[in-house]
């Protein structure tokens, strides 16, 4: 399966976020959970990151964190710098004034993300009411304009429907309206596409990369499918047990990856690039986080575990310029 994206030369370079070390744990103690693992990366403006993964690899707390959108109990440690801003250190005011701003985010189900009792209008007018200072008139005005830009039949008269009358396809398009109503520099998009028929995903798909030239976002995409990363994506971080086991851009990550936990992802999962329509599956099931293996997450069922996998936990080594994998035997040949 090849992936028609840009090359790593043909995206942006200004940096927009910078996360280091990033780590969340919930509970106290011994018995704390760790559900992200110390995971670095930089995004920059226009570019589009994909995290990719069975559930429970850290996918979306990995990005909920990024804007400190986790319950109470999680703990969350490491450096998140978004244009300058460091995340970390910000009180609940400013964190409010960032989200929805410099940063938006759009939900996997948008019926239970909205409010059942206002109107698709009325929610967005006061977002941009709270946050941009405008009339309730002006704001009601953005949101009929947006409602337009994302492409919503008789946009009008969507304004004054709730959320339950319209279809997923079309609250989902309001979703993203919402999320874009103050024209963000990041949008975390946490898999909206699931819950949505393979017709209307792909008009989402192909609506979001439309966007996101026009407004020149950066975008980090949550997802557990090959063909929606190899639609959105620029870059991809493969995530398991928490970690990024294997990064690069999204064509060099399909035709040749490298991780064995990637290699057993794509053969396990029905995509373009699926041969007489045979699946290898991923023996085992993914760790209990409470009982984690001493060394790589993945040994339990690896087929090219060796023993110095079971000793530590391997680093993430670059082995070529821009891709990196988190195996002892990423250098021999037989892992290629």
């Amino acid at each position: 399966m090849t992936a028609d994206r840009p090359a790593s030369g043909d995206r942006p370079s200004s940096c927009l976020l910078e996360v280091r070390e990033l780590s969340v744990r919930f509970g106290f103690g011994a018995s704390a959970l760790g559900a992200v693992n110390g995971v670095d990366f930089q995004l920059a403006l226009g570019e589009t990151l994909c995290l990719l993964g069975e559930s429970g690899s850290g996918k979306t707390v990995t990005m909920r964190a990024l804007i400190r959108l986790l319950p109470r109990t999680a703990q969350i440690t490491g450096r998140i710098m978004l244009e300058g801003i460091d995340v970390m250190a910000l009180d609940a005011d400013r964190l409010q004034a960032l989200r929805g701003t410099k940063v938006s985010m759009i939900f996997q189900d948008p019926l239970t993300a909205m409010d059942p009792v206002f109107t698709i209008g009325s929610q967005i007018a006061e977002t941009l009411v709270c946050h941009e200072g405008l009339s309730y008139s002006a704001a009601r005005a953005r949101a009929l304009e947006f409602l337009e830009l994302v492409q919503i039949p008789s946009a009008q008269r969507r304004l004054d429907a709730y959320p339950h009358e319209l279809s997923g396809g079309l609250r989902q398009r309001a979703m993203i309206a919402l999320a874009l109503s103050c024209r963000p520099k990041l949008l975390l998009a946490d898999e909206p596409t699931t819950a949505l028929d393979a017709t209307v995903q792909i008009q989402i798909l192909l609506l979001l990369r439309e966007l996101q030239r026009e407004l020149g976002m950066a975008t980090i995409f949550v997802t557990h499918d090959l063909s929606v990363a190899c639609e959105i994506a620029d870059r991809v971080a493969v995530m398991y047990a928490g970690r990024f086991v294997e990064t690069g851009t999204i064509a060099e990550v399909i035709d040749s990856p490298r991780h064995p936990y990637t290699i057993g992802l794509f053969g396990s999962t029905v995509h373009a690039g699926t041969h007489n329509g045979l699946l290898t599956p991923i023996p085992g099931a993914p760790p209990d986080p409470s009982h984690m293996p001493p060394g790589c997450a993945f040994a339990p069922r690896c087929p090219r575990v060796i023993p110095a996998c079971n000793e530590r936990i391997p680093e993430l080594t670059e082995f070529a310029p821009g891709r990196q994998a988190r195996c002892p035997r990423i250098t021999e040949a037989e892992i290629a």
